[in-house]
């Protein structure tokens, strides 16, 4: 075998989340599992739905579907359950091949309690919403009452419950707490109930994880406080439902975020304030350590601010899950991108054939041809996503994905800024144009240079795709071996620093595939035209493993 997948003749035990040297993984059936997930529009957690479904799990070849859970669902007379839902969608799933993250739609999606029963919605003297600083309520439940927390911790754990009964083949594989939790229209909660609590001291569970002197709330965080605040008591609130759930069926349980824009966030309340946003993860790591996973939910499209997201819920504590991201064509690259942050899964939102698009934050349309750029990729990684989740916990692994956002950007940037109008730019131009689409990183010995819009057959600077599509994902199996896989893209193995004044060469460049067990199947030899030009992918499915040498 070509790398260790690890216990996977051992009995199979429920789905966990493994850290071991700063690196994650998901284990699913005892082995690492990458999920190449799909989400469901938000109201298709109905039976009658499903058929608009698994047409497209088929076309994207997605081995994981998250799909809402709503707590009106199961729940729609207070102390009466129903979970013919849950058991028509498990054997449902299973049915198509497909594992299941259930999203639990309660107290908060979004910011509102959409989804809990009418009971709940229509009670605020029992179930109190946020007040903001003129008394005016809004449509925010607050995380500050123990009737509401005890009312949703009941139902969710009714649900684990029936999991743990219903899903011996583990079908469910994880659970995602609430759905984009925090409040727009306000920093906080600013009802009495709420301001006798603010001007308390700050918790010492917080203060002491911190690293923080002891004060009252205004004292520790200053203009941070009442964000700060807010954002203590819904972490307090998800990690006490995760814990009771724990309790009786321990599935990984993940937050997800309704970001900030990490360069130009506003204001608490523009953004869903008390969310766990990239300033308050510290916060929320501190206060919910019964969440495994914040993850992040992506609707920028520009390369720089995915990098930086990524870049942000990529930690030592916190394993990298894109729990959403918009299912429009240029997201698609983002998948290498969150690979080579070691990211344990993917998931576009809006993925079925029900008769809605988010755009402009997904795609205009609900087409096959919509949503084939998600296609193309995992089909690319579905036969050996098992391999890569192995490989991304246990060895050097990298991604790349297209900088350079859409054709109006690569046009702008090729075209003759840098020369006068109807002259011809200059070699040193067109040099330093290429760098733009031109990535690197150093994997010791050798370092990997990923470039984008060549001709296979020449040395051409490149100019990028005609739209952005291109990724590579490149794994270190040793010092002078790698594996290697790309999209519409040119990658290169070049000797590093340490080789300086070396001659080099592709000693075997080996094409294959890998079976159900992990094990390489060779192919063929690339040589010749198809090395001498550096390893050029189109939207052609290869997978490579390269072995490189001095002399």
């Amino acid at each position: 075998m070509l790398f260790t997948a690890g216990g996977v003749h051992a009995a199979a035990e429920l789905p966990q989340i493994k850290t071991s040297n700063g690196r994650h993984a998901l284990f699913v059936d005892n082995k690492p599992y990458l999920i190449l997930g799909i989400q469901t529009n938000n109201s298709t957690n109905y039976a009658a739905a499903l058929k608009d479904v698994w047409p497209v799990a088929k076309l994207t070849q997605a081995n994981t579907l998250s799909i809402p859970i709503a707590w009106e669902q199961i729940e729609p007379k207070e102390d009466h359950f129903d979970f013919s839902f849950v058991d028509y969608l498990i054997k449902d799933a299973r049915r198509n091949n497909i594992r299941l993250i259930l999203l639990w739609f309660a107290t908060w999606k979004n910011n509102a309690p959409h989804y809990a029963p009418g009971w709940v919605k229509l009670d605020d003297k029992r179930f109190p919403r946020v007040v903001k600083p003129n008394g005016e309520s809004l449509n925010s439940l607050s995380p500050l009452h123990s009737t509401t927390l005890e009312a949703d911790k009941k139902a969710f754990r009714r649900l684990m419950a029936h999991l743990k009964k219903v899903d011996k083949k583990r079908t469910v594989i994880m659970v995602q707490v609430e759905n984009e939790v925090g409040t727009y229209g306000a920093a906080r909660d600013y009802s009495p109930t709420a301001e006798k609590r603010f001007q308390q001291a700050v918790p010492n569970e917080l203060v002491t994880a911190l690293n923080l002197p002891p004060g009252k709330w205004r004292e520790v965080f200053g203009a941070a406080a009442d964000e700060s605040f807010h954002a203590y008591h819904i972490a307090k609130y998800c990690d006490a439902i995760a814990a009771a759930s724990k309790a009786i069926y321990p599935l990984p349980m993940n937050v997800n975020v309704a970001l900030r824009n990490p360069f130009n966030p506003g204001k608490p309340g523009q953004y869903a304030s008390g969310g766990p946003t990239d300033n308050m993860l510290p916060i929320w790591k501190a206060a919910a350590p019964n969440i495994d996973l914040l993850s992040p939910d992506i609707y920028f499209r520009d390369y720089k601010t995915v990098s930086k997201v990524l870049e942000l819920y990529s930690r030592p504590d916190n394993p990298l899950f894109v729990s959403e991201i918009g299912n429009d064509q240029p997201y698609a690259r983002y998948f290498f991108a969150t690979m080579g942050k070691q990211g344990i899964g993917f998931v576009p939102f809006g993925m079925d054939y029900t008769g809605y698009t988010n755009y402009p934050l997904g795609a205009p349309s609900y087409t096959p041809e919509a949503f084939q750029p998600f296609a193309e990729i995992y089909g690319l990684m579905a036969p050996w996503a098992h391999v890569w989740a192995a490989l991304s916990f246990e060895k050097p692994t990298w991604g790349f994905a297209e900088p350079v956002d859409t054709q109006g950007q690569a046009r702008k940037i090729w075209n003759a800024q840098a020369s006068p109008e109807g002259t011809q730019p200059s070699p040193e131009d067109i040099q330093e144009r290429a760098k733009n689409y031109t990535q690197r990183a150093d994997m010791g010995l050798w370092d990997v240079e990923v470039t984008y819009g060549r001709p296979m057959f020449w040395t051409d600077p490149p100019k990028g795709n005609p739209v952005a599509s291109g990724g590579a994902l490149v794994a270190k199996l040793g010092d002078n071996q790698f594996l290697v896989t790309a999209l519409h893209a040119r990658v290169d193995i070049k000797p590093s620093e340490e080789l300086k004044g070396q001659r080099s060469m592709h000693l075997r460049v080996e094409e294959g595939h890998f079976d159900s067990r992990g094990n390489w199947v060779f192919e063929r030899v690339w040589n010749g035209d198809q090395t001498d030009w550096g390893l050029n992918f189109d939207a052609k499915h290869h997978l490579l493993k390269i072995t490189m040498a001095t002399y």
